[in-house]
């Protein structure tokens, strides 16, 4: 995802308002992922917001985090069962849902990834950035 256009504390929180959460700083543009994991665990493509920032947790005893990966976890609320966010291990980074967020306006949806394993059934209209699972490993392999 892009590191431009910045905003700043952001806020979101679950469906029941059991888990909250406040953005250090995050991006105004949206991704979509639609990699089998990712759309089992959301029950569609699952949009992030990718957080430049810390993310800092009210109510993480509710939270429940799954590892997905050797290199990412899942994050919900125990509650509710709200997608909340995908937790990059290696670096820390947290992609959070941004229909979570409070104020989702200003919000630009701009890249996909995992384009290779979208189902036909659905297609989006927006004009976005479009990268396959191989580009996307290939993007993050470590620099030899």
């Amino acid at each position: 995802m892009n590191d431009t256009g910045g905003r700043k504390a952001q806020t979101g929180r679950c469906l029941c308002g059991k888990v909250k959460f406040t953005i250090g700083e995050g991006v105004d543009e949206i991704g979509a992922c639609h990699c089998d994991m990712c759309r089992r665990w959301s029950g569609g493509p699952m949009f992030a917001l990718h957080c430049k920032g810390p993310v800092e947790f009210e109510g993480e005893e509710h939270i429940v985090r799954y590892k997905s990966s050797d290199w990412g976890e899942r994050g919900f609320c125990g509650v509710c069962g709200s997608s909340l966010f995908y937790h990059l291990l290696p670096t820390g980074e947290y992609m959070v849902s941004p229909c979570a967020l409070d104020d989702q306006s200003g919000l630009k949806f701009t890249n996909q990834i995992f384009i290779d394993e979208k189902p036909a059934y659905y297609d989006f209209a927006n004009d976005t950035v479009k990268m396959t699972g191989a580009e996307v490993f290939a993007m993050y392999a470590p620099k030899e």
